[in-house]
């Protein structure tokens, strides 16, 4: 087998998952820190000539980023014929402009960093801002997998009767796609942000929600204020306690608690991000993008390129 993937300290059933469907090994590394905190890392698997795939999701990234490049660079020095990084949650997409004097634009300097290290990038929906394709900061290839159509099968399949509710604006074409996907129906509600944890939702229009099951969809839960004021709106009108569905569950300090106290019925997460609330399963489609690229690779070998 000519491809092997590699994970950094992921959740087992995302690597598990990911290597199944891309026909690979599960590759091993040994990883540890020294008592002044640097970083060991030591290759088990052999990857000489081979495809390898870097499994690694990039919350809380500063503590990762070392082990990352650190194995990235090892991998080259065994031989590797490629490496990809398949980072389901891809950190520092916020600061993509300079808002003050002298800010330090840290999606492009990430970007320059990891277009520089891999030959191929996949990721789950990136919060992307000012930026809208990921190609106007990446030189590297790279690939957007839609959490969309997973998390509409899982409705679909589990709850039939939902009405699908986006938070903002900004989540509208998302939800809609969902929704469409799912066969239900949906609503997007209005949103003011003063400050990280000083937000306010205000009601679109739920006709229709009835005695329907809500089910509030968010693409990033970190402080969680906005899935935390959609609950507390939805129940002041009575509906039902929400569920809600979020793709990359990073939660915050106390959040995940904070929004199990406003009344939430259940919060399901995409595993993007390792949490408790996993239950949608994203590797397949990850692996189907690695063997568009994996394939690639051995096209432009075989042209000799």
């Amino acid at each position: 087998m000519n491809r092997i993937v590699f994970s950094l300290s992921e959740p087992a059933e995302m690597a598990e998952g990911l290597a199944r469907h891309f026909d690979a090994d599960l590759g091993e590394l040994e990883t540890r820190r020294f008592p002044d905190g640097e970083t060991y890392l030591r290759l088990l698997t052999p990857v000489s000539g081979r495809d390898v795939v870097l499994l690694a999701t990039l919350d809380r990234p500063d503590a990762k980023l070392a082990p990352l490049l650190f194995a990235v660079d090892a991998l080259r020095d065994q031989g590797a014929r490629s490496v990809a990084l398949a980072a389901p949650y891809l950190a520092y997409m916020r600061q993509d402009k300079v808002f003050h004097s002298g800010e330090a634009v840290t999606s492009r300097s990430f970007a320059r960093l990891l277009s520089f290290y891999f030959d191929f990038l996949v990721t789950v929906d990136p919060h992307l801002h000012r930026i809208t394709r990921l190609d106007e900061i990446y030189t590297v290839p790279a690939k957007v997998i839609p959490a969309a159509p997973s998390i509409a099968e899982w409705i679909e399949t589990h709850i039939p009767d939902a009405f699908l509710i986006g938070p903002d604006e900004e989540s509208e074409q998302w939800v809609r796609d969902v929704a469409e996907r799912a066969k239900v129906p949906s609503a997007v509600l209005e949103k003011q942000r003063w400050g990280d944890f000083d937000v306010a939702i205000s009601g679109g229009s739920l006709r229709g929600i009835g005695d329907r099951q809500p089910v509030i969809i968010d693409d990033i839960a970190s402080s969680a204020r906005t899935l935390i004021e959609t609950v507390k709106m939805l129940l002041k009108v009575g509906a039902k306690a929400p569920i809600c569905i979020v793709v990359h569950p990073i939660f915050a300090g106390d959040a995940y608690q904070d929004l199990l106290a406003a009344g939430v019925a259940r919060v399901i997460s995409v595993n993007a991000i390792e949490h408790e609330t996993n239950t949608i399963d994203i590797s397949r489609p990850i692996a189907e993008a690695l063997c568009e690229w994996s394939a690639q690779n051995d096209e432009l070998i075989g042209a000799g390129v």
